[in-house]
């Protein structure tokens, strides 16, 4: 997991910069270090930041101060790291967005494992976003393009590889008109004819339309060809 990770390490004690890049770097995580607020924003904003473990005592701004900068354009991991261990600054550094509140008396080899399992659960909301993300939503109507699912009121329809091409480049073009031309060209490499266009999208509308004689999503324009409307 920790293969291209670049870990920002924000303290002003020079001895527990030097501890954490040690195990971080052991642990194969590419590690940059900052000693202040300022130097910290400079880094963040110069190259990509993958996880901060982030002091909050620190000269000039602090690192709750530094991490509502950082909330404000970017919602990369935040793990603060006090001396302190009273419930009033870690609730303070949670409610600004922290994802973890590391005492210092912690040992580096737990302070390693806190930043593996938020960088899991990072990967893992991400993963479950571009997943929902990849799912297109039209009512009775949803399509998973990766998968190449289709469900209609819930339930799963099976679709020839054509009519799933053909339904994919519309959904990809929505309310475009494709002409019966541009449909043989994309899908059938020109060979073919009208009719070829209108079976597959017959075909089509009776599988995913709840009156293919009145179509909600594959629109006839007539005379020219057609388009999807998502609705």
């Amino acid at each position: 997991m920790s293969e291209w990770r670049t870990i920002l390490v924000v303290d002003d004690d020079p001895s527990i910069v030097e501890l954490l890049r040690d195990f971080l770097e052991y642990e194969n995580f590419h590690v940059q270090t900052a000693c202040d607020a300022a130097q910290a924003l400079a880094i963040f904003q110069r190259e990509p930041i993958h996880c901060i473990v982030l002091d909050i005592m620190m000269p000039g701004q602090n690192g709750f101060e530094l991490c509502r900068a950082i909330r404000s354009e970017s919602s990369v991991p935040i793990l603060f790291l006090s001396a302190r261990s009273d419930d009033v600054d870690k609730i303070r550094g949670l409610t600004l967005g922290g994802d973890d509140y590391i005492v210092k008396t912690a040992s580096p080899g737990e302070i390693i494992a806190r930043v593996k399992a938020v960088l899991r659960r990072t990967d893992t909301q991400q993963a479950q976003q571009q997943l929902s993300q990849a799912v297109l939503d039209y009512g009775r109507l949803q399509i998973n393009l990766p998968t190449r699912e289709v469900f209609v009121a819930g339930q799963s329809i099976s679709l020839t590889p054509r009519e799933f091409e053909l339904l994919q480049l519309f959904v990809e073009n929505p309310r475009q008109v494709f002409t019966y031309g541009q449909l043989l060209d994309r899908l059938w490499e020109g060979v073919g004819d009208k009719h070829t266009v209108r079976v597959h999208l017959s075909r089509l509308r009776d599988k995913i339309e709840l009156d293919p004689a009145q179509p909600q999503y594959l629109i006839n324009v007539w005379g020219v060809g057609y388009r999807f409307e998502g609705g």
